[in-house]
C-alpha cells in the first residue's frame, strides 16, 4: 500500500478562471491507470472523514468569511492533504464546462483505474480548483460546473458507478501555491479517495 501523501503529478492545468486559455492538445499529459491506482490507494487510519457536502460547505464558508486578498486568507479548514489523491490535467473550452476531446484519453485512464479491483470498493470526490484570476464567485461556479462535467463523463461515457463519485467546485479557496495565487499551478482537478463505498 502506498502513502496517501504520494502525489501523482499528472499535471496542473484546470483552466477554470475567466482569463484562462486552454492548452494545445500536444500539452495533454500522458497518464497511466497504474499511476492513478498507485496515487488513489493507501488510506491510513488518520485520514479525515470527508464528504462532498462538508467539503462544499467549507469552501463556501471560506469564500464568505475571508473576503480579503488571497495572501491574507487562511488555508481551507479541511485537511485534504491527508487523503490519497491525484492531480490531473483536464482541458476545457474557454469559460465553459465543455471538456475538449484531447482530455478524453486522460479521462479513460482515470476510468480504467477506478474499475481496477484495488479501487472498486471505494468512493471518490472530484474537485475543480482555480487560480485567483477573475471573479471569485464566478470561479467557484465554473469550478463546480467543470467538476460536474468530469463526473458526468466518467459515469456516462466510461460507465463508472455514479454512487462512487461526487463533484465539488472549490474555486480559488484551496490554492496549491498560496504565495503565487495567480499561478497556473493552482488551476487543477483533483480526485480524492474518501473511503469505502457504503452499501
Amino acid at each position: 500500500m502506498t502513502s496517501p501523501m504520494i502525489r501523482v503529478a499528472l499535471a496542473v492545468a484546470l483552466a477554470t478562471s475567466a482569463a484562462a486559455v486552454a492548452l494545445p492538445a500536444r500539452a495533454q499529459t500522458e497518464i497511466s491507470n497504474a499511476q492513478i491506482v498507485q496515487g488513489l490507494q493507501g488510506l491510513t487510519e488518520n485520514a479525515p472523514v470527508i464528504t462532498a457536502q462538508n467539503l462544499r460547505q467549507a469552501a463556501l464558508d471560506h469564500l464568505n468569511n475571508f473576503p480579503g486578498a488571497p495572501l491574507t486568507r487562511p488555508p481551507l479548514a479541511i485537511q485534504l492533504d491527508k487523503l490519497a489523491q491525484i492531480t490531473v490535467q483536464i482541458q476545457f473550452k474557454l469559460n465553459s464546462a465543455m471538456i475538449l476531446p484531447a482530455s478524453y484519453g486522460a479521462l479513460g485512464s482515470i476510468a480504467d483505474a477506478l474499475h481496477n479491483p484495488v479501487l472498486q470498493g471505494y468512493k471518490f470526490i472530484v474537485t475543480g480548483n482555480t487560480d485567483t484570476t477573475g471573479n471569485r464567485q464566478y470561479n467557484m461556479k465554473l469550478s463546480q460546473e467543470r467538476a460536474d462535467a468530469i463526473v458526468e463523463a466518467l459515469t456516462t461515457v466510461f460507465n463508472v458507478n455514479p454512487a462512487r463519485l461526487e463533484a465539488v467546485g472549490l474555486g480559488e479557496e484551496s490554492l496549491q501555491d498560496t504565495k503565487n495565487p495567480e499561478s497556473p499551478i493552482n488551476r487543477r482537478v483533483q480526485i480524492f479517495n474518501v473511503g469505502p463505498l457504503k452499501r
